[in-house]
């Protein structure tokens, strides 16, 4: 046969294993996909848009025990088509899981997806005139199975902690301080006594403080095409605990805005239970949130082990409290 006897090859002719060969080794898998999916996120915000990049995980079970394999690029494709060129939103990401099993017909009923990004907020400082970024990285999960979805917003907010006890001692120290530096005068000159406050002989000691992380989970009511709680409350979330913890790590920060902090750590002082109980408390208020997971990591300077506290919103089937 010379060369010419060969059929010309075309795209119709290719092989496609993943739909015609059957597995070597039968079962069903939880999950296949593709993780670290590098995608342009569109995010919402009032009336403005903006584009910012994310990593994403897209996955299917696969319950075709005989299957080869799922189809990969199709659940690219759909991301392609819509996370990338449609504003982020609840309706949208439902349409998306919904759509990643219609593409995978027979082959799978559940679906989940995963957007990770860093989303950034310009912050005023506490009392100059100045502003700057602050970045918070944030996760956005979706699951869907047998028609239920559960759509859930991570996001980690630093912040800084000044320990009780610490604080305790310090003062102690200071009065310490005072009793001996001033035991001899009967009568006290205020004048004096304002410039010993004003001196490192005043402040003998100061309370140990560190920058201190809040790690929140939070189900949001899955209500596709609910215009009013279709966007995903990340400004929300972020504002309302650092509201409550008072000591968000800053941005700009002049003397005064350096200043207004120490006075905001000194008023708040809080170990790691302290801090998860107001948030504990905050999201309860708000009764927005199906459920909530929360973590927040002090991580000391005193010592090389962080202190470490853990609450959920104790629904039932809800978020276990493990670390």
């Amino acid at each position: 046969m010379s060369l010419v006897d060969f059929p010309m090859a075309n795209k119709d002719m290719m092989p496609d294993v993943a739909s015609k060969v059957q597995a070597k080794t039968e079962g069903t898998l939880d999950w296949v996909g593709m993780s670290e999916i590098e995608m342009p996120v569109l995010l919402q915000q009032g009336d403005e848009q903006f584009r910012i990049g994310a990593s994403v995980q897209a996955y299917v079970n696969l319950v075709a025990h005989q299957a080869k394999g799922i189809h990969m690029s199709r659940l690219y494709l759909l991301l392609d088509d819509m996370i990338a060129s449609k504003p982020l939103s609840i309706t949208l990401l439902t349409q998306l899981l919904e759509a990643f099993v219609q593409s995978h017909l027979e082959l799978s009923n559940q679906a989940m997806v995963e957007l990770k990004f860093d989303y950034y907020l310009r912050r005023p400082s506490l009392k100059s005139e100045y502003s700057g970024w602050k970045s918070y990285p944030i996760k956005i999960t979706g699951h869907l199975n047998n028609d239920q979805i559960e759509i859930e917003l991570s996001c980690q907010i630093p912040y800084a902690s000044t320990c009780p006890c610490s604080a305790a001692l310090a003062r102690h120290l200071i009065q310490q301080q005072f009793e001996k530096d001033f035991k001899n005068q009967t009568n006290i000159d205020a004048q004096a006594l304002h410039a010993w406050l004003g001196s490192e002989q005043g402040v003998v000691a100061t309370p140990h403080s560190q920058r201190s992380i809040a790690d929140i989970k939070v189900k949001l009511q899955a209500t596709a095409g609910d215009e009013q709680q279709d966007s995903f409350p990340i400004v929300e979330l972020i504002d309302v605990i650092e509201q409550c913890l008072k000591t968000p790590v800053q941005a700009a920060v002049k003397r005064e805005d350096e200043q207004e902090f120490a006075r905001l750590n000194g008023q708040n002082l809080m170990f790691c239970e302290d801090a998860a109980r107001r948030i504990q408390a905050t999201l309860n208020a708000q009764q927005t949130y199906l459920d909530y997971w929360v973590r927040v990591d002090h991580l000391e300077s005193l010592h090389a082990h962080d202190a470490v506290s853990i609450v959920t919103k104790g629904v039932k089937n809800g978020y276990k409290s493990v670390p």
